[in-house]
C-alpha cells in the first residue's frame, strides 16, 4: 500500500474557537479509517476540513490522483418532492458528463477496470444502482418516500457517480435501525473491495469500528490515538477520550 493522505499539525478555528489542534496522521490506500470521539469533539469538522469546506492551519496533503466522494449524515427529504431517485441520479450523471442511457464506454469503463471487467454496456446509473443494491422499484420511488436505509444507499450511489477513490462518510447509519446498519456497513465493505476505495468515516458504534476499520483515529480536539483498533483502543485511551465514567467493554469486537 502507498500513502494517499498525510495530515500535519492541523488546526481548525471556527468563530475564534479551536475545534481541532495540532492533529497529525497518515492514511494508506485501501484502508478504512474510523474517526471516533464524544459529541463536539471535532469529528464532522475534520471530515469537512478534509473536503475543503473549512479554512485551516497546517498541512492536508492528498496525493495527486485522490478523488473524493462525500456521504453526509441523513438528509430529511421533502415527502412531496416529485423527483424519483432515477431522475435525481440522472441529473448528476448529466452534470458529470456521464451516460445516463447506457452504451457509452466512458460512463463505466474506469470503475469496471478496477475489478478486471471490461466493456461499456451498462450506464453509470445502472452501475452504481447495482453496486448499492438499489432495485428498479426503488429507483422509480420518489425520494421523499424512501426508507432511511434506501435513502442512505442512494446517497452512497450519488457519491459513487463521481468515481471516487476515497469516500468520506459522516455517520452513514444515523437514524437507521440495527438491521439497516448492518446492511449499510456490509455494502460499504463490498464497495471498498470492488472499487479499491479508501474509506474515512465518522462512527459512534464501536462494534462497527472493531469489525470494519483497519485504523481508528480518536479525536477530542486533539488526536488521542491512531492505529489498528485491536491494539489502539485501550482502557486508558477510552478514559481520556470519554472521561472516567466511560465503561470500557473489550468484548465489543467479538459481537456480530
Amino acid at each position: 500500500m502507498s500513502e494517499i493522505l498525510k495530515v500535519e499539525n492541523l488546526t481548525v478555528t471556527l468563530d475564534g474557537v479551536n475545534i481541532i489542534e495540532n492533529l497529525n496522521f497518515e492514511l494508506q490506500r485501501g484502508e478504512n479509517l474510523a474517526i471516533i470521539g464524544p459529541n463536539g469533539s471535532g469529528k464532522t469538522v475534520l471530515l469537512k476540513t478534509l473536503l475543503g469546506f473549512f479554512p485551516y492551519k497546517g498541512e492536508i496533503k492528498w496525493t495527486g490522483d485522490a478523488k473524493l466522494g462525500y456521504v453526509p449524515q441523513k438528509i430529511d427529504a421533502d415527502r412531496h418532492l416529485p423527483i424519483d431517485l432515477e431522475n435525481l441520479l440522472s441529473a448528476k450523471a448529466s452534470i458529470l458528463g456521464l451516460s445516463a442511457k447506457g452504451g457509452s464506454p466512458s460512463s463505466v469503463a474506469k470503475p469496471l477496470r478496477r475489478t478486471g471487467a471490461s466493456g461499456g454496456k451498462k450506464s453509470a446509473i445502472q452501475e452504481v444502482a447495482e453496486a448499492t443494491k438499489l432495485t428498479e422499484k426503488i429507483m422509480k420511488t420518489p425520494i421523499g418516500h424512501l426508507s432511511g436505509g434506501q435513502f442512505q444507499r442512494s446517497l452512497i450511489a450519488f457519491a459513487l457517480l463521481g468515481r471516487p477513490n476515497v469516500m468520506l462518510l459522516d455517520e452513514p447509519t444515523a437514524s437507521i435501525d440495527q438491521p439497516g446498519e448492518e446492511q449499510i456497513y456490509e455494502l460499504l465493505h463490498e464497495i471498498q473491495d470492488k472499487y479499491d476505495i479508501t474509506i474515512i468515516l465518522v462512527s459512534h458504534d464501536l462494534s462497527v469500528v472493531y469489525r470494519y476499520a483497519t485504523e481508528v483515529l480518536c479525536l477530542n480536539k486533539i488526536g488521542l490515538c491512531f492505529g489498528p483498533p485491536e491494539s489502539t483502543l485501550t482502557p486508558d485511551v477510552f478514559r481520556k477520550l470519554y472521561g472516567e465514567e466511560h465503561k470500557y467493554v473489550h468484548h465489543l469486537h467479538h459481537e456480530k
